[in-house]
């Protein structure tokens, strides 16, 4: 019996509210369109038989009706990283309160895999695409712009007219770190980084070289496998284990720097920061954890996510690229001193 009432409400349509609430089609449609005119008692009457018979509006459809899907597709890959995890939590949560409707297309899977993916968002006319720093191939951006998708880049190179290019301003903290290690008192200052790293990263990894030439420092760079604590604990073995062992890191992620600050506590007995100053970029959760407390830089993510939201919301939006500040968060995870931020 339940099973036959559940498939006779999957099947309910607005001309059989019309007929049990004794209206007309054209009363149910105003009832469910906002802003549309319709007398209290006939909304009421309206809205008591949709709940009986268990009627709801197909907006999906409606708005492909109008090509106005209300459907942002989230492009992104490493999914699983904390800051990454973190900023597809607070994107979709804001899109949602704005009223759309968020799809997450995973890079990190098959090619093939991927591809379908984002034939299904074009089939459904998504209006929009956040494509987020990291692995997501750049044709994937071609192929949103060519389907007529708002295009919105985070913390990416790619170009494309009336598209939204924005992330922190990756070259200046750079900069920043280099100088606050030099101002910590470190001597041997050292760098590290991924092999396979992202426009972004390689952008840190540029302003804190440069702010080495300028100070005249040789600096000391390490690079290993991708963005990972693993590769922390690799570039944190071999840093340790030099003759000239640095006592000051730079690392262009936290989740490096977690990895190196372990390797040298846990495989050679250094303390931070009294044997080894170290610096990230992030702010993620664990970076504030005690067994850590790392100096590091938060992402403007809440600047990124409003101006995002109010670029998929545009009519006809600009081209546009925005870099923003990243604030310097000092923790204990560098000899204390006073560090002002570089210009």
């Amino acid at each position: 019996m339940s099973e036959k009432v559940s498939s006779r409400k999957q099947q309910v349509r607005a001309v059989d509210v019309a007929r049990h609430a004794g209206v007309s089609r054209v009363s149910v449609s105003r009832t469910f369109t906002p802003g549309a005119s319709v007398s209290a008692s006939t909304r009421a009457k309206v809205l008591k038989s949709a709940e009986i018979l268990g009627y709801h509006v197909n907006r999906l459809a409606s708005s492909l009706n109008r090509s106005e899907s209300g459907i942002v597709a989230l492009i992104a890959a490493e999914i699983e990283t904390p800051h990454r995890a973190t900023m597809i939590a607070e994107l979709s949560e804001k899109l949602q309160a704005a009223g759309k409707v968020t799809m997450l297309i995973n890079t990190s899977g098959y090619e093939e895999r991927v591809q379908d993916a984002l034939l299904q968002a074009i089939s459904f006319r998504t209006e929009a695409a956040i494509i987020l720093s990291g692995a997501p191939d750049p044709s994937l951006a071609d192929t949103c712009f060519s389907n007529g998708m708002k295009l919105v880049l985070i913390n990416r190179e790619e170009d494309f007219p009336g598209s939204l290019q924005i992330g922190p301003d990756n070259k200046a903290a750079g900069r920043t770190a280099f100088n606050a290690l030099l101002r910590a008192g470190c001597q041997r200052i050292a760098l590290s980084n991924s092999s396979n790293a992202t426009s972004g990263i390689l952008e840190r990894e540029e302003g804190f070289l440069e702010a080495a030439v300028e100070a005249g420092v040789n600096v000391i760079c390490e690079v290993a496998g991708v963005t990972s604590y693993k590769a922390g604990l690799e570039i944190g073995t071999r840093l340790m284990d030099r003759e000239d062992r640095p006592d000051g890191v730079f690392c262009t992620t936290d989740l490096i720097a977690c990895g190196v600050i372990d390797a040298a506590r846990q495989r050679f007995g250094l303390r931070t920061p009294e044997d080894l100053s170290v610096i990230g970029f992030d702010n993620i959760p664990q970076a504030e954890w005690e067994g850590y407390n790392l100096t590091t830089f938060a992402q403007p993510t809440d600047l990124i996510i409003d101006k995002c939201l109010e670029w998929c919301t545009t009519q006809q939006p600009s081209t546009e690229a925005v870099k923003l500040p990243a604030r310097f968060v000092w923790r204990n995870s560098v000899q204390k001193v006073l560090v002002a931020q570089s210009q």
